[in-house]
């Protein structure tokens, strides 16, 4: 795993099989971007059999082959999709594809699993909406910053055990390396990444109602910006949001494509949760001149001041409880309203931005 680049950002787990080899079997396609690695790594380490792999760039599926030896390598989609035993298909296609693509797979009667951003558009949502709703099938995005950092899940459990009271707000930190060299030529081209509140933001509004219990928000302010990179002229560095639940709370987003080259990490991600009895700070990658490993929680509340290297020790449930969702129909690890919510507030964000010069 490079932690110096969050493009291939992977990370791996322990075993934690919640079904026997071959019982829940799927497949990887579209592997435009490195978080399927992190997708799978998380599928199979909770027991998921990776069957195929197919991508029309032989490169790519030599590099994924070489990392999963075991997959087989399919001639097409087609045939991903005719094979009866494959369960869901996982996929980290260019963004303003993945809709399309989730709807090829859901009508071919299998659960989709995404990167983020799932949509670039309210119109894409509007169809899987849709779609999912006749097909019965799952439309599931990987949002990695919380299901796949140990230290964002110790705080969704110390939470749940009323750690800091009542959730009343969230800042949610998303600082990234841009890489310019090496990412390819839809990361600068807004019709197909969508804008950075679509993309990066997603991972802060997904958190904040999450970790605040809301089903729904409204944005009421969005700004994004290009301060640092004006040859490219659809990119944008700079964004950040305000939104209030319907719970009242209220959260304060903001990322960027301006992690400096002498970070460690990729980004300086953090995360602060504010209740009424006390707060939670997550250092989710590094902790700047003291530790270039992630996972750093603390802790103040009415019993004192807590800390927490969390790397390693806490797992990600999330993988095994989808894998469950899919043989079994529930909503344990997420709910599908949770992610069209996401989708929906991430989109009318971007849409509402004013654009500061």
């Amino acid at each position: 795993m490079k932690n110096n680049d969050g493009m291939n950002y992977a990370p791996t787990g322990k075993k934690a099989n919640v079904v026997e080899q071959g019982e829940f079997c799927f497949a990887a396609t579209a592997l435009e971007h490195g978080h399927i690695y992190g997708m799978c790594n998380g599928l199979t380490e909770a027991g998921a059999t990776l069957k195929w792999v197919f991508d029309e760039d032989q490169q790519k599926v030599a590099q994924f082959v070489a990392t999963y030896p075991t997959v087989q390598v399919a001639s097409s989609l087609a045939q991903i999709l005719h094979d009866s035993t494959i369960q869901l298909v996982a996929a980290a296609a260019i963004p303003n594809e993945r809709a399309d693509l989730g709807i090829q797979v859901m009508e071919a009667g299998k659960h989709y699993f995404t990167d983020k951003a799932p949509f670039t558009t309210l119109e894409q949502l509007e169809r899987v909406k849709k779609v999912v709703a006749s097909t019965n099938r799952k439309y599931a995005v990987y949002y990695s910053e919380r299901i796949h950092v140990e230290s964002a899940v110790y705080a969704e459990q110390l939470i749940k055990r009323g750690a800091i009271g009542r959730v009343i707000q969230m800042i949610g930190l998303g600082p990234h390396r841009l890489n310019e060299s090496s990412r390819p030529s839809w990361f600068f081209n807004k019709e197909q990444y969508g804008g950075i509140l679509c993309d990066i933001a997603s991972h802060q509004i997904e958190q904040f109602l999450y970790f605040s219990g809301n089903n729904d928000a409204r944005i009421t302010s969005s700004q994004v910006a290009n301060y640092n990179n004006k040859h490219r002229t659809e990119l944008e560095d700079f964004g950040d949001l305000h939104l209030v639940g319907e719970n009242g709370a209220t959260s304060y987003i903001r990322v960027d494509w301006l992690t400096p080259e002498g970070l460690s990490s990729w980004g300086d991600g953090r995360t602060i949760i504010l209740g009424t009895d006390g707060y939670i700070e997550l250092r989710k990658y590094v902790d700047i001149t003291k530790s270039s490993s992630g996972d750093h929680l603390f802790l103040v509340n009415k019993q004192g001041e807590r800390y927490w290297n969390v790397q390693g020790k806490v797992g990600f449930p999330f993988f095994g409880q989808f894998i469950l969702d899919c043989l079994n129909g529930t909503e344990y690890a997420i709910s599908q309203n949770h992610i069209f919510k996401v989708a929906e507030l991430t989109l009318l964000a971007q849409q509402q931005a004013i654009v500061v010069e």
